[in-house]
């Protein structure tokens, strides 16, 4: 199992003092000492009031903020959590995913989204009813982009009228490529292009929020992975490839208890799938975010011991 960190702007009260570049360097290098694989930011260009006040978020703008903990880190991964596509033109997008992965030294995850907020597509100039369309568009655009980059590429809105010159990234044949979503069509986009899936194992209330099918259940999250499994197989292709991340269960780091339930819950989302948890930390202060990563480190710790052959619990 690995474990990435969300960098902790993600909720409505977040500190102040963690919307800092010294801020972000100091969680960035901590979540490495701890042995998180990755740390990930969400992606919210113009994020509205009223959205805000319904429990959303602010965070820096993801491609830029992990350039900046790429400098502060020497292997920790960076991870788009996840880049909306309909809102970028795609070779902007590729332009700015491969100056990441040259900067860090190989070092991107390039999780994708279709998006959901009305609001930010208007607030943008995207046409909301065209986000599935413009993210299929994108994702195989990017990838044509990355493996062929002279190759002049034409979509809906956007056309390269000749011969380009582009630089490749540095990982081959292209980053890692996970695709966020619930739905059938998300499969398949993780079926043809991907090496990752990012599903919500959440509520229909909050699934209906976030426009995206139910995954209310481990089991329910279990019958997804059979059914990628099954659309990887008759592709030619093995759910083994394929890295699934799902947020990780709440814990109470100084609560025994909730840390015995951590750890059997873990379990369950393994046998059931999980290859890697999207961790919150405490989100209250600088002070309390690195005290919280700190102290997961045990836990990981504990679970990669886990992971190995003839590993025991301590």
């Amino acid at each position: 199992m690995k474990f990435t960190l969300e960098y902790p702007s993600d909720v409505p009260d977040a500190h102040l003092s963690l919307f800092t570049g010294a801020a972000l360097a100091q969680v960035s290098r901590s979540a490495e000492i701890s042995g998180f694989e990755a740390v990930c930011l969400a992606d919210h260009p113009a994020p509205s009031a009223k959205w805000f006040r319904n429990g959303g978020h602010d965070t820096f703008e993801p491609v830029v903020a992990l350039a900046f903990a790429a400098a502060a880190t020497t292997s920790l991964k960076l991870m788009t959590n996840l880049l909306v596509l309909p809102f970028r033109n795609p070779y902007l997008a590729t332009k700015e995913l491969t100056t990441l992965d040259t900067l860090s030294g190989g070092r991107l995850i390039a999780g994708v989204g279709a998006g959901y907020l009305r609001s930010e597509f208007a607030a943008l100039g995207v046409d909301f009813s065209r986000r599935s369309e413009l993210f299929d568009e994108a994702i195989g655009a990017i990838c044509s982009i990355w493996s062929d980059p002279s190759n002049p590429i034409v979509g809906a809105d956007f056309a390269a009228t000749g011969e380009m010159r582009l630089q490749r990234p540095v990982q081959s044949p292209h980053p890692p490529l996970w695709i966020g979503g619930n739905s059938a069509a998300a499969r398949r986009r993780v079926t043809r292009f991907g090496s990752g899936w990012c599903p919500v194992i959440a509520d229909r209330g909050t699934s209906d929020a976030i426009r995206t099918p139910a995954i209310d259940s481990i089991e329910a999250f279990r019958a997804a992975v059979d059914a990628l499994g099954d659309q990887l197989e008759r592709a030619g292709r093995s759910l083994s490839e394929i890295d699934i991340q799902v947020e990780a269960p709440a814990v109470d780091l100084s609560d025994a208890a909730s840390v015995a339930l951590w750890h059997h819950d873990v379990g369950r989302l393994r046998e059931a799938g999980a290859t890697s948890l999207c961790v919150h930390a405490d989100a209250r202060s600088l002070a309390a975010a690195d005290e919280f990563v700190d102290g997961y480190g045990q836990l990981i710790a504990r679970t990669v011991e886990s992971d190995v052959p003839n590993g025991s619990w301590r």
